[in-house]
């Protein structure tokens, strides 16, 4: 039996900080833009046990898995990266934490930008990816039915 004096409660991982008391595929989502898959990917490829508490392992195994994260982008398949045509550079990428939520907000944007038909959805603030809009997702005085005042 392990110590818990032993154990790391935060194991730091491109400026993450992840549960240590998890399995390491389960503490590798904690990473924005990394799923179950790509942390199966991740923690095989670094040879560590994916059942293994995260916060028990050695330095050198954390350093791999790191190395590992950052190299996932080249080392799989461009259809298992999150962004597989980069709008600008139009090579595929795979993106992290804040970059992911500031490249969505971009792209949002841009759509905006070119008046087409989800960035009008977007501003208008209604839903983009062909839902009903009948009876859900409505809000305000559009909802039709109102409680009588006395």
């Amino acid at each position: 039996m392990v110590e818990e004096s032993e154990l790391k409660y935060f194991v730091r991982i491109i400026n993450n900080d992840l549960d240590g008391t998890q399995p390491v595929q389960l503490a590798l989502t904690g990473i924005k833009g990394i799923g179950l898959h790509a942390a199966l990917v991740i923690s095989r490829r670094a040879g560590v046990d994916t059942h293994a508490t995260m916060g028990l392992l050695a330095d050198e195994d954390v350093k791999r898995i790191e190395e590992q994260v950052l190299a996932y982008p080249t080392s799989v398949p461009a259809w298992m990266v999150n962004r597989p045509v980069d709008v600008y550079s139009g090579e595929p990428k795979h993106l992290y934490g804040s970059d992911l939520a500031l490249a969505k907000e971009d792209d949002i944007n841009l759509m905006k930008k070119m008046r087409c038909y989800r960035g009008i959805r977007h501003e208008n603030g209604l839903k983009v990816r062909g839902q009903g809009t009948k009876s859900t997702g409505r809000f305000g005085k559009i909802v039709g039915v109102s409680k009588r005042r006395n």
